[in-house]
C-alpha cells in the first residue's frame, strides 16, 4: 500500500537577487501577488493536497517568513473591534498551529538538492513533497493534489512536467520519456539544464515533486552537477538507474515563473483578473494601455 504524503519541504533559502533591491530587506517569498505572498499560495496548495507538516529550509534574513505564519494578536483584536470580519478571517487563515512548521537552516547555497537534503532528519522514513515557491500554478485542482492522487497508483518518485519551447530546455531539468498513459509519463531518464540541441524532449520538470526517503540517501552521495551545485535531478536520475519507478505528471493548470520579473508581472495580472472585485477595473486599464500603444505606433 502506498504511504500517504503528509510532509512537504519548502526550499526558501535563496537570496532572491533578481528582485533586488526589494529583497535586500524582504524575503522574495513574502512578495505579494495581489494581496497574498508567494509562500501563501504554496502553503494553500500543500494544504489542499493533504499536507499537515511543513518544513522550511531557510537562511539568514528570513525571519519575516516565520513572523508571517505567527498570530498577530493586536491586529486581530483591532479588526474584530471594528467589525471587519472578512479581513479577520483572511488574516487568521494565515496562522499555523504550533508545531506544524519546522525551520531548518541551509548555511551555504549549494543547490536545490542540498537544500532538500538539509531536511532529511525531519522527513525521516516517509515519502514527502517538495514545493518551489517561484513556480505558482493556477489550476482548478491544485497541482500537488493532482500529483498526490496520481501517486496513489504509482508510488515511487513523481515530478510535475510541462512542455516548454525547445529553445528554453537548457534552463530546466528535462525528461526522457519511456511511455505515456494520458497525463502520466513513465520516465527513463532526466537531464539537468541540457546543452542547446541535446535535450531528450521538451518536457521540463516544474517545481513540484513527490519523493521517497531513498532520495535523501541519493543526495548524500550525489556529486556536484550543473552549475557546480548538488542537483535534485541527479538524485532522481539515480532512482531510475537503480530500477525504481519515476513518473512525470503533465498537470492541468497554468504555471507562472515568479522567479523572474516578467513572470511575476504576468502572474500579478492573471491573478488580479481572476478576482471578481478587481477584474473590471484591471481589464479596462489593460485595454486602455494596449489601445494607447497601438495608437502610438
Amino acid at each position: 500500500m502506498t504511504r500517504k504524503v503528509t510532509k512537504a519541504v519548502f526550499p526558501v533559502a535563496g537570496l532572491g537577487t533578481r528582485f533586488l533591491p526589494a529583497t535586500k530587506s524582504i524575503p522574495k517569498e513574502i512578495m505579494t501577488l495581489v494581496d497574498r505572498p508567494l509562500i501563501q499560495y504554496a502553503i494553500d496548495e500543500a494544504r489542499a493536497a493533504g499536507i499537515t507538516e511543513f518544513i522550511f529550509v531557510t537562511s539568514r534574513g528570513k525571519s519575516a517568513l516565520e513572523d508571517y505564519f505567527d498570530s498577530a494578536p493586536e491586529l486581530e483584536a483591532a479588526l474584530q473591534a471594528k467589525g471587519k470580519d472578512d479581513l479577520f478571517a483572511d488574516l487568521t487563515a494565515t496562522n499555523m498551529e504550533s508545531g506544524a512548521i519546522a525551520y531548518i537552516r541551509q548555511n551555504k547555497p549549494q543547490g536545490l538538492g542540498h537544500a532538500v537534503w538539509c531536511a532529511r532528519r525531519l522527513v525521516g522514513n516517509e515519502p514527502f513533497a517538495v514545493i518551489l515557491t517561484d513556480d505558482v500554478i493556477a489550476a482548478d485542482t491544485p497541482c500537488l493534489k493532482q500529483m498526490v492522487d496520481a501517486y496513489q497508483d504509482t508510488g515511487g518518485v513523481m515530478v510535475a512536467a510541462m512542455e516548454v519551447p525547445p529553445s528554453e530546455t537548457s534552463a530546466y531539468g528535462v525528461l526522457d520519456v519511456g511511455g505515456e498513459d494520458g497525463a502520466l509519463l513513465s520516465v527513463r531518464g532526466m537531464v539537468e539544464k541540457p546543452a542547446p540541441g541535446t535535450a531528450p524532449s521538451n518536457l521540463a520538470v516544474i517545481g513540484r515533486y513527490i519523493l521517497t526517503p531513498q532520495i535523501m540517501d541519493n543526495l548524500g552521495k550525489t556529486e556536484r552537477g550543473a552549475g557546480g551545485e548538488i542537483q535534485l535531478t541527479d538524485a532522481i536520475a539515480l532512482e531510475i538507474a537503480e530500477g525504481r519507478p519515476v513518473h512525470g505528471l503533465c498537470f492541468d493548470g497554468e504555471r507562472f515563473d515568479c522567479g523572474s520579473k516578467a513572470g511575476f508581472l504576468q502572474a500579478t495580472v492573471a491573478f488580479g483578473l481572476a478576482r471578481p472585485e478587481l477584474h473590471d477595473d484591471l481589464r479596462n486599464y489593460l485595454h486602455d494601455v494596449v489601445a494607447q500603444q497601438k495608437a502610438a505606433q
